[in-house]
């Protein structure tokens, strides 16, 4: 099984993602690769919570010009990590 580290890129902070974390629910940029199971217990693993439910998506890049040829910026993958009633982390509390 692969490091937390690698699968956990970095957190989505955005209005919507900051919204969620009331609910319990925080989100994720993770490896495109990683799978539910992996990702729960990376952060199980790094921020010592429980997670009760892990929902992926898969977010394809977007067309953008640069001035007269046109690129795409990379897909991603994004998780919803919803913890246990109660468990919440501690990094995304002064948001």
């Amino acid at each position: 099984m692969r490091d937390a580290r690698d699968v956990l890129r970095r957190p989505v902070i955005s209005e919507k993602s900051v919204g969620l974390i009331e609910e319990g629910k925080y989100c994720f940029w993770v490896d495109p690769a990683a799978n539910k199971i992996e990702i729960k217990s990376a952060v199980e693993k790094m921020f010592k919570v429980t997670v009760d439910e892990v929902r992926t998506m898969n977010v394809l890049g977007k067309r953008k010009k640069v001035g007269r040829s046109i690129g795409m910026t990379a897909a991603r993958k994004k998780a919803i990590v919803k913890l246990k009633t109660g468990d919440k982390i501690e990094g995304f509390a002064g948001l």
